[in-house]
C-alpha cells in the first residue's frame, strides 16, 4: 500500500482516541452551583446568603415564641395571687406545676422544631447544590 493510491482502495486510517480516565470524570450529576461556591463567585454567595437568610429566619421565629413564652411568666404567677384570697399559703405547687407542666414542654417543643426547620433548609440547600 502505497501512498499513490486512489483514496477508496486505500485501508482506513486508525486513530487513537484518548480522553480523560474514567477516575477523574465529573460524575454525570454535577451540578455548578458547588463549583460557585467552591470558587466563592457572586452566585455562590447568593447562593450560601439564602441557606443564612433561611436558618436566621428559622431562629428568629423560635426565638420569638421563646420570648413570648418566657416574658408571659410573670403574667402567668401573678394569677394565683388574683383568684386566692391572702391568708392562704404562696402559690409556690401552681408556679413549679407552671413551670413543669405547661413552660418546659413548650421550649423543648420550640427546639425540637428548630431543629428540624434548620435540617430541613440544610437538605433543601444540599439538594440544590448537588442538583438532584
Amino acid at each position: 500500500m502505497s501512498a499513490d493510491q486512489p483514496p477508496s482502495q486505500r485501508p482506513p486510517r486508525r486513530e487513537t482516541v484518548t480522553g480523560v480516565p474514567r477516575g477523574a470524570r465529573r460524575p454525570p450529576g454535577h451540578a455548578p452551583a458547588r463549583s460557585e461556591i467552591t470558587e466563592q463567585t457572586t452566585l455562590g454567595a447568593t447562593y450560601v446568603r439564602s441557606l443564612m437568610r433561611s436558618q436566621l429566619r428559622a431562629a428568629m421565629v423560635s426565638l420569638g415564641a421563646l420570648a413570648l413564652l418566657v416574658g408571659s411568666l410573670p403574667l402567668l404567677f401573678s394569677l394565683p395571687e388574683v383568684f386566692t384570697a391572702s391568708d392562704l399559703p404562696s402559690p409556690a405547687p401552681f408556679v413549679w406545676a407552671a413551670l413543669g407542666v405547661a413552660v418546659y414542654p413548650v421550649m423543648w417543643l420550640i427546639a425540637r422544631w428548630y431543629v428540624r426547620r434548620a435540617e430541613r433548609n440544610e437538605r433543601a440547600f444540599g439538594k440544590l447544590v448537588e442538583g438532584r
